[in-house]
């Protein structure tokens, strides 16, 4: 799938890193670095700007490795990026740790997945077709 892109920062396009990755990484574009406080956020820019093809959207998550190593995770996940989106891509980064978190200009921050998604048309209806799990959530199949 080709999608068009404009890159207004001084970073390299966003690239699967594996043949068989998923989500391509985006990076902080920033002049200089920024410092994140505990349990502070920061809407940090990219630099890009996409268009994606109706009938698919640019899901936003956290990479695993600055979760794990430093704390530094996305507020709302998966953000998502519509179609008809055209403004530049920003990240919303929180940092979870109990230090102050440096985010430096070129670090990759958080990972894309184009995703197809449907459009949902409602039916109204007096009730629903019965399951066996019914009702049944939140932990209702037990833990072992």
């Amino acid at each position: 799938m080709k999608i068009r892109i404009v890159n207004h920062s001084k970073h390299p396009l966003p690239a699967y890193e594996t043949t068989a990755s998923a989500g391509m990484d985006l990076r902080a574009d920033l002049d200089g670095s920024i410092m994140l406080k505990p349990l502070g956020r920061a809407l940090v820019p990219t630099g890009l700007f996409i268009e994606i093809p109706v009938g698919y959207e640019a899901q936003i998550r956290p990479r695993s490795g600055l979760a794990l190593k430093r704390g530094i995770t996305l507020l709302n996940t998966p953000g998502t990026i519509d179609a008809d989106y055209r403004g530049e891509i920003k990240i919303i980064l929180v940092n979870l740790s109990d230090a102050e978190v440096e985010i430096a200009d070129g670090e990759r921050i958080a990972q894309m997945v184009i995703a197809a998604h449907a459009q949902a048309e409602w039916v109204e209806v007096e009730e629903l077709v019965a399951t066996q799990r019914g009702a049944g959530g939140f932990g209702h199949t037990g833990t072992k």
